[in-house]
């Protein structure tokens, strides 16, 4: 009788840096601080584009641009081709911080949103966090970044900046609790970055912001972090 080996199969791992879609193919996503790109930017994504024969070029809703399509083989010499436009992003991790024109263009501005974004972006670039988290930053009431479901949110008034936490979308939900008026610029990032830190150090494994307030509650985040800074007056969040 002849006895079978038993054969294992390995399956290989996805390219570092890509998402698989659904007919096997790969996608990555530009890295765009604030959503801003230059004509030199998006020469550089079209040559990679018609180089690897992307089928599907699209803006997302995080103000990147996906390449959809790629040959598995093409993968990593697409992200070098792109530079710093595709640097492999940590998983989870700050996803992207969304920005409006705010004051550098839009007439209703009351906030630069473009600055602050960048100033965000720079301060979380390669943290990893227990869930992704997205971040919007409107520099005035229209709130144009969606500012109100996103894990951090920042709205400009004239009288500064108002800060949300804890927003999401998908399939449940939620507006983000309001933690703070009248911020300065510098108070605006320095509380963003605390929260981020609260955030990471006490959420659970996968847990998005969203969920994490709802088990811990707002009177715990006042008490533990809010009632600590000194720019926000006891008791304000709501």
């Amino acid at each position: 009788m002849t006895q079978m080996g038993t054969v294992q199969v390995k399956k290989m791992a996805d390219p570092t840096g890509a998402a698989r879609q659904r007919d096997g193919t790969f996608a990555i996503v530009t890295r765009m601080p604030a959503g801003i790109v230059s004509p030199e930017d998006l020469e550089t994504i079209a040559r990679v584009a018609r180089e690897y024969r992307v089928p599907l070029v699209k803006l997302t809703g995080g103000q990147r641009i996906l390449l959809a399509g790629l040959a598995p083989g093409d993968v990593q010499k697409a992200i070098d081709d792109l530079g710093p436009l595709a640097q492999p992003e940590n998983t989870p991790c700050v996803k992207y911080v969304l920005a409006c024109p705010g004051t550098t263009m839009c007439r209703y501005g009351t906030q630069d949103a473009i600055a602050l974004a960048r100033s965000i972006g720079g301060r979380f670039a390669g943290q990893t966090f227990p869930a992704k988290v997205k971040i919007g930053v409107s520099g005035c009431e229209r709130c144009c970044s969606t500012s109100s479901i996103r894990d951090i949110g920042l709205i400009g008034t004239n009288r500064g900046w108002t800060i949300l936490f804890g927003g999401n979308g998908g399939r449940t939900p939620r507006f983000a609790d309001t933690v703070a008026h009248d911020l300065s610029d510098s108070e605006a990032l320095d509380c963003v970055q605390r929260l981020a830190e609260y955030y990471k150090t006490r959420a659970k494994p996968r847990e998005r912001t969203g969920p994490f307030m709802e088990r811990i509650g707002m009177e715990a985040l006042q008490r533990e972090l809010l009632d600590m800074l000194p720019y926000i007056p006891v008791g304000e969040a709501r």
